[in-house]
């Protein structure tokens, strides 16, 4: 296993799909990535070698992509910011109830408020 931006990507997977592994990067975002380093579809993480891997690393961080715990501290922000500013979303998430107008009278067991 190769240990990239605090998540550990399979080495028998090919680079596209390894890259899905780390937080906050997507089908979209790593075929881009390998299309922008010419790697190929069926290239295996494990077959990369040094100067492959360290241009991989760079050109992740050139994208300006929010990864992994900064991505995770700025989602809790947002949802810190809808409960502070008391938005009707804030007060359904504070409640524990759906937040996104799903039904509550029979559905929502797991999101219902607990008395």
């Amino acid at each position: 296993m190769i240990y990239l931006f605090e998540s550990e990507l399979p080495e028998n997977k090919s680079v596209h799909l390894a890259l899905t592994h780390i937080y906050g990067i997507g089908k979209v975002n790593s075929s881009l990535i390998c299309r922008k380093l010419g790697f190929s579809v069926n290239l295996k993480l494990k077959n990369l070698s040094k100067d492959q891997t360290t241009r991989l690393i760079k050109t992740i961080e050139t994208l300006n992509i929010e990864l992994a715990s900064d991505l995770k501290k700025l989602q809790l922000l947002v949802l810190k910011k809808l409960v502070s500013i008391k938005s009707y979303k804030g007060l359904r998430r504070k409640q524990g109830l759906p937040v996104r107008g799903q039904r509550t009278h029979t559905n929502a067991k797991t999101a219902r408020k607990r008395r």
